[in-house]
Formats: structure tokens, sequence, C-alpha cells
């Protein structure tokens, strides 16, 4: 619990995940997400980590909102690309992925088919309270469309129940005596 700053549930859940056992549950039990939503997401985050490398453009936007490299490093942010196919390529087009996308609310869906949800966009991860990639926000570089996109809700996120920057707080703190609630991603990352 203290090591990986998590609640007793989610701790006992860990420990049994890495041992390769699954905790007996009574009562009334939540379905249980595909375990490859997790797994889609942890992908599109690394791919948007990397594309953020290679477009100067969105590294600039950051440096202008006075984010460093290092923060930019330790809140996982990236950019989604302008293409519309983008992220659909690099993470498979068989039918099977592209399923795991479209549930974990990665894509789009118009007259001409599935497309990537988030272009031309910084992209801020949401962790969950186990630090699992659960959804996405991206802040759009130019001033076309909304100025802020967010993953839609899915069997793995719930927007009333999550906190953005809560898990990065809690790894830094075991204990956080006061939790300062702001409206945007970059004002997480500014009070970080």
């Amino acid at each position: 619990m203290q090591y990986d700053g998590l609640e007793f549930l989610d701790a006992v859940e860990e420990l049994a995940r890495a041992a390769g056992l699954e905790v007996p549950k009574s009562g009334k039990q939540q379905p249980r997400p595909d375990i490859g939503l997790y797994d889609v997401l942890q992908d599109c985050s690394k791919f948007y980590i990397e594309e953020l490398r290679k477009h100067p453009e969105a590294v600039e936007y950051l440096k202008g909102r006075g984010l460093s490299g290092e923060f930019c490093r330790d809140f996982e942010i990236g950019y989604a690309p302008s293409g519309w196919h983008e992220l659909i390529n690099r993470m498979g087009t068989d039918s099977n992925r592209l399923d795991l996308l479209k549930q974990a609310g990665m894509l789009s869906e118009g007259s001409r088919g599935q497309y990537d949800k988030f272009r031309n966009r910084v992209m801020f991860p949401i962790h969950d309270r186990r630090g699992r990639v659960i959804a996405f926000g991206g802040r759009a570089l130019s001033d076309d469309g909304p100025k802020y996109l967010n993953s839609p809700e899915t069997t793995l996120y719930h927007k009333g129940r999550e906190l953005y920057g809560l898990y990065k707080a809690r790894q830094r703190s075991s204990r956080l005596d006061h939790i300062i609630v702001v409206e945007g991603y970059m004002d997480v990352v500014a009070l970080a």
C-alpha cells in the first residue's frame, strides 16, 4: 500500500494479479473489464509519447506553456498527430485490435468508416488509482474544433469517478492531507 500508494483492496488485487491469482468477491459484482483494454490504452499512450518527440510544433507549444521535458515525461504527455488514421495504422488494423480501440473510446465513426478520435492534440493520459491508463484528454494545437476533447465514458472510465493527476500525487506522497481540485489538465501540471 505504501510503496505504490494504493488503497487496501487495490493493493490486494495487485498482489494477487502478480501471483496469478484471482481475489474472490462476494456480493454484487461489477463486470470485469477486458484486460486488453488496459493494454491497448497503454500502447496508445506510448504511441503519443513517441509522436511528441517527432513534432516540434507540439514541443514548442508545451514549452510556451512553461512545461519542461521532465514534466512531460513525468506526466506521460504526448501528441496525437493530425492524420485521420495514424493511431489505427500504428495499433494494427485487425478486427480484434480495432474493436478494443473502439471500446476504449479511441475511435470515431463517420460515413467513410472509423478514424482516430484525437488528432493534432497534446495528449494527457488519465490514470486510475492503480496507475493504469484508462482514458485521455486532448488539447488542440489549432483553433479548428473544440479546445479540449476527452475520452467518452467506457467500461474503464467514468468521468465522475476520476481526478486527473491524483495517481501522480499519490506517488509523490503516501499521505495527502489536502488536495486542490482545478479545472484543466494544464492547471494540474502547472501546479505540480
